[in-house]
């Protein structure tokens, strides 16, 4: 077997091609990051660990591959975070409402990995039903940076990014509303992307707020990336949100040509609210890009300061929505002796949701009531549409976005307990969501040992050149190759 040392800096490339001539097996492949993962139990990143299936799966990939039918990432394992449905495997969403929740079925993106012939080896930690920007309020517990334990590893898909990031996976599923693929990559010093509104099927995947929530992926770098992309993305008939557009070779186009690239820098994300460190590291980013060839220019998205409280009324709105089905009566946690219907509903949904779950159905019942639909919702949607429309507009005089992902590197456990400021974390974030662009996020340099990520926006459907640019800056700058000293 490949030493340790040399299968963690291998790409998902490099590790399909060590599969394929024999220097490692699948079964092998796997073993070490399962006992990676007992190894790192302390950094809470795993809500349940799937060790004898995933040594299953790997042996029947090992038979593929001597076959000679393997598919490029067959045989590679991934982690996958706890709201995609994962036939008989508890998919809780880290929430006491569904800890007891077996999925009868799989997620289309769990079905695309499975024909990719990938190997998952369990669920990861994360918000509880994904509300949230630091992965703090989930029934299992936070999950640490693994850079600093002291420090979140961000929201909601921390503990999928805590894994790409400790080499307890090589890749990883996550989902973005607001940005919680972005951040969570940022803070974690990993690649993440949320792709086009509608490019990945939401078919299984547990809704909190259906007109934002998007799939996507985290990998080490942008090319990991595009490999992973490629098997999840496509049309699905069972998502009437899925869009029927034919799905690039994504790797194959890593090499285009990036110089004469016309790249915005919007005014307003460049703040007050952006820490003077933080500006630095993307002032860097920009320099990298100029000596590639790209023009940078400033634009403007004179309606982005709507963005935060748009979005927060429509997305609580849609969550409010989304979770009334958790009841006590078909599935999920029910209450014990409840008295009488009423009782049912009440405790069974008291006992199974928390605080931070409790609030946004809260709100966003409150903003759909009658007399407050028109004064929140509606005006919400409106700003909506002035956000789209701005971007529309930014993206007819250039080719992508370069912008922060948040205001500052992670911060510590316990730190913002203040929802209202534990939600301007997302204020760099949530505008492409409410847009349904795609987006990523990279590492871009360090403040005080503490990653820091660059954001690329891209217009519609246009994820190839998100990770093309994303490419050429990596492979001029390096920051994505480090891993914290503590897990190599």
């Amino acid at each position: 077997m490949t030493e340790q040392a040399d299968i963690l800096n291998l790409s998902l490339s490099g590790l399909s091609s060590a599969l394929r001539e024999g220097e490692v097996s699948s079964v092998e492949l796997t073993r070490l990051f399962l006992d990676r993962i007992a190894a790192r139990e302390d950094l809470n990143a795993f809500v349940t660990v799937t060790r004898e299936r995933a040594l299953e799966q790997a042996a029947a990939c090992d038979k593929r591959i001597r076959a000679g039918t393997a598919a490029p990432l067959t045989g590679i394992p991934y982690a996958h975070k706890d709201l995609f449905c994962t036939e008989g495997v508890l998919t809780s969403c880290a929430s006491g409402m569904l800890s007891n929740f077996v999925a009868p079925f799989d997620a289309a993106v769990s079905e695309s990995l499975n024909r990719a012939g990938m190997v998952m080896l369990g669920k990861t930690n994360m918000d509880e039903f994904a509300m949230g920007s630091s992965s703090e309020t989930g029934f299992y517990g936070a999950v640490r940076n693994p850079w600093r334990e002291d420090r979140v590893a961000g929201g909601s898909s921390g503990g999928s990014a805590a894994a790409v990031a400790a080499g307890l996976a090589p890749c990883a599923t996550g989902t973005d509303t607001g940005g919680s693929i972005r951040q969570p990559a940022a803070f974690c010093g990993v690649t993440g992307i949320k792709p086009t509104y509608g490019r990945v099927s939401r078919y299984g995947m547990i809704a909190y707020a259906s007109s934002l929530d998007q799939g996507g992926v985290f990998a080490r770098s942008a090319a990991d990336c595009a490999l992973m992309l490629r098997e999840v993305a496509g049309f699905d008939e069972r998502d009437a949100t899925s869009i029927e557009r034919p799905v690039p070779d994504y790797a194959a186009g890593l090499g285009g040509e990036i110089k004469g690239l016309r790249i915005g820098v919007p005014r307003q994300y460049f703040d007050e609210a952006l820490a003077a460190g933080v500006r630095g590291v993307l002032d860097e980013a920009r320099t990298v890009f100029e000596h590639c060839g790209c023009e940078l220019v400033e634009v403007d998205l004179a309606s982005l300061p709507l963005a935060i409280a748009a979005y927060y009324v429509i997305a609580l709105a849609e969550c409010s929505s989304n979770l009334a089905r958790y009841d006590g009566v078909r599935y999920g946690h029910r209450c014990a002796a409840p008295r009488d219907l009423e009782d049912l509903y009440t405790r069974s949904r008291a006992e199974g949701f928390g605080a931070e779950v409790k609030r946004r159905i809260m709100i966003g019942t409150y903003v759909l009531s009658a007399g407050y639909y028109d004064a929140y919702y509606l005006r919400a949607q409106k700003a909506r549409r002035l956000i789209r429309d701005d971007f529309v507009r930014a993206f007819e005089q250039v080719d992508l976005l370069l912008a922060p992902v948040a205001p500052t590197p992670a911060f510590k456990l316990g730190e913002k307990l203040d929802p209202v400021t534990m939600y301007l974390s997302d204020i760099y974030t949530v505008a492409v969501n409410m847009a349904g662009l795609p987006a990523l996020s990279a590492p871009a340099g360090f403040i005080d040992g503490l990653p820091v990520g660059m954001q690329l926006i891209a217009p519609y459907f246009e994820e190839q050149r998100l990770l093309c640019a994303t490419h050429h800056y990596q492979q001029a700058t390096g920051w994505h190759r480090r891993m914290p000293e503590a897990c190599q």
